[in-house]
């Protein structure tokens, strides 16, 4: 029988959605938010040249058009303020947490609630800066390197470029946080989100191009399309999957009545890392290509042979490329997303234990033993959906937004944030009843003072 909860969330329609003025809200200011991103992707950096930055794009879209360009929804491509994208950010907020989870002045620093959390953020922000001013001055130096500058030199065009790069990440970020807290959906996924969709329309003609120009053929262009639909259903199936672990309460007996004993479940997800693994596995196998692209047209021997055996496409790419996508969905979930010793602590804080096993220690083992045969299907399925994709694109010239990893940005994010959706409108339908039963309770009292008089 579905409880109330659900036969509410499925009473959502057109009309409650009209009624709820604060998620209209929320929506219209993400998008705004998201609008000003835009903009900012097409103000390119002072001291460009454009004729010879298109002309460097188009030769070097392997390394730069893949991953970062992504990112950065077209930004770097255009050498924009945007250009850094929001991964400064991503990486400094991976780092600490997992320091969080090593160091233990940082880890008593999460326990302290709210003001340890701010404190936390504070250091993100500092590793954001960090690492952005790094990223940016590697970028002036490339782009100087390969005559893209037009006035080079440190005062001239580096230091501009640096504090312009660094400027618009740290605005990047302020707009992710802006989004979270008075948005709709996690502002920094929904940025990543909104750069995959802005370039899908041109990466669509450019793949329509090929098929017209005879370079891949119509059953090529149409198995592809398939493709991409099973994939994301796929995606979507996973992602929704679910291992439930039986939760009991115990009773408890409170004069002549008895408290308790109620059951339910803890859901582990298929894949508790969500698109972290993907993400720097490319992050990281697409370095030696984008190093090369920005250091000019000397290469040396160590690069070039790196290159040979690393590139897109190549075996090795494939084999780390599964390895660390495997590494990072064990690496992120046990240290990151599913600590099973803070969960086995929460039950037991709860009263709360598996039927069969010890609250405890035990239960952490148990919870482990759990996690650890999930991810082997998580991992899995997290590698088919990234592998498949990769090959094609590197034996048919497919465009990178074809490839897993932004399909799987893309559907989960759109799920994140449907899911958003779906739970201010039950809290909005949840505060329209108690209004009406409140006024009710009002109205019935009046006109019992009403009888009694």
């Amino acid at each position: 029988m579905a409880s109330a909860a659900e036969q509410m969330a499925s009473n959502i329609s057109w009309s409650a959605f009209g009624k709820a003025k604060e998620l209209q809200s929320r929506i219209l200011f993400a998008l705004g938010m998201l609008i000003v991103y835009r903009i900012g992707t097409f103000i390119p950096v002072p001291g460009i040249d454009p004729v010879a930055l298109a002309l460097f794009v188009d030769q070097a879209q392997q390394g730069i058009g893949g991953i970062l360009n992504m990112f950065s929804g077209g930004a770097i491509g255009r050498m924009a303020i945007f250009a850094l994208g929001i991964m400064p950010y991503i990486s400094a907020s991976i780092i600490v947490q997992l320091m969080t989870a090593m160091v233990p002045q940082l880890e008593q620093l999460k326990k302290e609630g709210e003001q340890g959390r701010k404190k936390i953020n504070q250091y993100t922000r500092y590793g954001t800066v960090v690492l952005a001013v790094f990223q940016a001055y590697g970028l002036s130096r490339g782009l100087e390197v390969s005559d893209l500058a037009t006035n080079p030199g440190f005062l001239t065009f580096q230091l501009p470029a640096i504090v312009t790069l660094v400027g618009g990440t740290m605005l990047l970020m302020w707009i992710g946080e802006q989004i979270t807290a008075r948005g709709i959906g996690n502002g920094i996924s929904l940025i990543i989100f909104v750069g995959i969709v802005a370039e899908l329309p041109a990466a669509l003609a450019q793949f329509f191009s090929q098929g017209r120009s005879g370079a891949l053929s119509p059953a090529v262009i149409l198995g592809v399309m398939v493709m991409v639909v099973a994939v994301i259903a796929f995606i979507v199936f996973m992602e929704r999957a679910l291992r439930k672990v039986h939760i009991q309460y115990p009773k408890r007996q409170v004069g002549m009545k008895v408290y308790g004993g109620e059951s339910s479940h803890l859901p582990i997800k298929i894949n508790p890392a969500g698109v972290i693994p993907p993400i720097f596995a490319s992050a990281l196998l697409l370095l030696p290509t984008t190093v090369s692209t920005f250091s000019g047209t000397q290469t040396s021997p160590l690069m070039s042979t790196i290159l040979a055996y690393f590139g897109p496409g190549q075996p090795l790419y494939l084999a780390f490329f599964v390895a660390m996508i495997v590494f990072f969905s064990y690496f992120y979930t046990a240290n990151v997303s599913f600590k099973t010793d803070e969960v086995a602590e929460n039950l037991q804080k709860q009263n709360g234990f598996v039927p069969g096993i010890r609250p405890g220690a035990k239960t952490a083992e148990y919870l482990d033993f759990v996690t650890t045969r999930i991810l082997v299907l998580g991992s899995a399925y997290l590698a088919a959906v990234c592998l498949l994709p990769e090959i094609l694109r590197s034996q048919l010239a497919i465009p990178f937004y074809f490839g897993g990893t932004s399909l799987l940005i893309v559907v989960s994010v759109t799920m994140d944030t449907i899911t958003q959706v779906q739970s201010h409108l039950l809290a909005h339908q949840y505060e329209s009843l108690i209004e009406k039963s409140q006024l009710r309770g009002k109205n019935r009292s009046k006109a019992r003072r009403k009888a009694r008089k």
